[in-house]
């Protein structure tokens, strides 16, 4: 399980509850801190879902990753529409959960868009995570993926 939101709830597109101890069990997981209101955000997210999609939706078996969105916005309303326009089909940490100030704090957050890499126990990978992405496509999951020490099924 991935210890940094042991005890919260996350959200899905649905807007249902989500346990993150059993969906971000034995992941690699991305911690995305962003806003609608950025345009650089605009330009990455995107890229992002293409790179999710990929990766979790069209393999076989889904890779072994999840993103979970910390919004930056302005308000929930904010969040809400860009998560539900632009975002992939990944979880959020609700915004009106004060966690992410925490979480912009331990991962020394300073703008956004930020993708960090982080292991189960939310240990970072990478802080580089959209660099990595925009200069290696999916080959860079495989390296975070090795670096995870979690169980590996994935083929890719």
């Amino acid at each position: 399980m991935v210890e940094v939101f042991t005890g919260r709830t996350l959200l899905n597109k649905d807007g249902d509850l989500i346990d993150p101890d059993e969906a971000l069990k034995n992941k690699v997981v991305g911690i995305y801190f962003s806003a609608g209101w950025c345009p650089p955000c605009r330009d990455f997210t995107p890229i992002l879902c293409d790179f999710y999609t990929e990766l979790v939706e069209e393999s076989e078996p889904p890779a072994q990753f999840e993103i979970v969105f910390v919004s930056s916005d302005k308000s929930s309303d904010d969040m809400v529409e860009y998560y539900h326009d632009m975002h992939g089909d990944w979880l959020a940490l609700p915004w009106t959960d004060d966690y992410k100030h925490e979480l912009k704090h331990r991962y020394k957050i300073t703008a956004v868009p930020k993708l960090v890499i982080v292991k189960e126990n939310g240990d970072v990978i990478t802080d580089k995570g959209r660099k990595q992405i925009r200069d290696r496509g999916l080959s860079c999951f495989r390296t975070w993926l090795d670096a995870s020490e979690i169980f590996q099924n994935f083929k890719g």
